[in-house]
């Protein structure tokens, strides 16, 4: 006999329940994990750990046998998500990178750590170094390279002279749009975009914007924050930068490259990710 919405909604609501209860089950070992590496002077936080519990539960995922299960991606999300929340109930964590709010390194930042971080968005590379190295953040984020622009050259540059290390990795598939306070593309003078945004969009500027001035900025966020404050000012961005600044999507999808990809990796120092001697 078919259920009712009713009886439907009332099943998920109780599962609801029994979720909560297993999360905060969940929280309270990994508060208990944590207190006991701190105990044995072992690092809270590894990385390859948490990558590890994640392919796990992919691979149980897909050899579950239910007709309806997750996506692979929706899989890790969660999972991500759980892992961070649980870490800072201890302390969030400290994450630098290219800000202001809204730009493609920030989210790489949520991507590879979660949502339940102290975000320390930096003016530029340079800055995103200097955090981390200096410890105001534990680790940084940056990209180092794009699949049709290649090597991110300061950020190499950069890895080169810092003391810091390599911990990890996450890749962006990059979309960029065209935004400002109206949806039209008349009256356009200038567009704004991190030098590499620019690179990558050069064709489609080209044929639809061939008057504009394409004027480089720090990152695409901080284009969208002035675009916001100029009518005939264009920004090329995400849609987490349009909707962070209150600009309408004039353009979508404006890459050349329509498999677009940039890879970011997280680096710190040594001494984060590495348990203190004993005395």
């Amino acid at each position: 006999m078919a259920q009712t919405l009713a009886e439907l909604r009332n099943r998920i609501d109780a599962l609801d329940l029994e979720l909560l209860a297993l999360l905060n089950r969940r929280a309270a070992l990994a508060h208990e994990v944590g207190e006991l590496k701190k105990g044995e002077g072992s690092v809270v936080f590894r990385p390859e750990r948490e990558a590890q519990v994640i392919a796990t539960l992919q691979q149980a995922n897909m050899q579950s046998g239910l007709a309806h299960t997750l996506q692979r991606d929706s899989v890790a999300f969660i999972w991500r998500e759980i892992m961070s929340a649980c870490r800072a109930l201890e302390a969030p964590q400290r994450v630098a990178y290219l800000g202001p709010a809204g730009t493609f390194s920030e989210e790489a930042a949520l991507r590879f750590f979660g949502s339940s971080i102290a975000q320390v968005p930096c003016a530029n590379f340079d800055e995103v170094f200097h955090a981390t190295a200096a410890g105001s953040a534990q680790f940084g984020v940056i990209p180092v390279e794009n699949s049709s622009e290649g090597v991110v050259t300061r950020s190499l540059d950069l890895l080169l002279t810092s003391p810091l290390h390599i911990v990890g990795e996450t890749s962006l598939m990059v979309r960029h749009h065209l935004l400002r306070a109206s949806n039209s593309l008349d009256g356009i003078e200038v567009v704004l975009a991190h030098p590499q945004a620019l690179a990558q969009c050069q064709s489609w500027l080209s044929t639809h914007l061939p008057h504009a001035e394409r004027r480089a900025v720090s990152s695409n966020a901080e284009g969208a924050r002035l675009a916001a404050q100029e009518g005939s000012w264009a920004a090329i961005a995400s849609e987490r930068a349009g909707s962070a600044f209150g600009l309408h999507l004039a353009a979508r999808a404006i890459q050349d490259d329509a498999f677009n990809r940039t890879r970011f990796v997280v680096v710190c120092l040594p001494s984060t990710l590495t348990a203190p001697q004993a005395s």
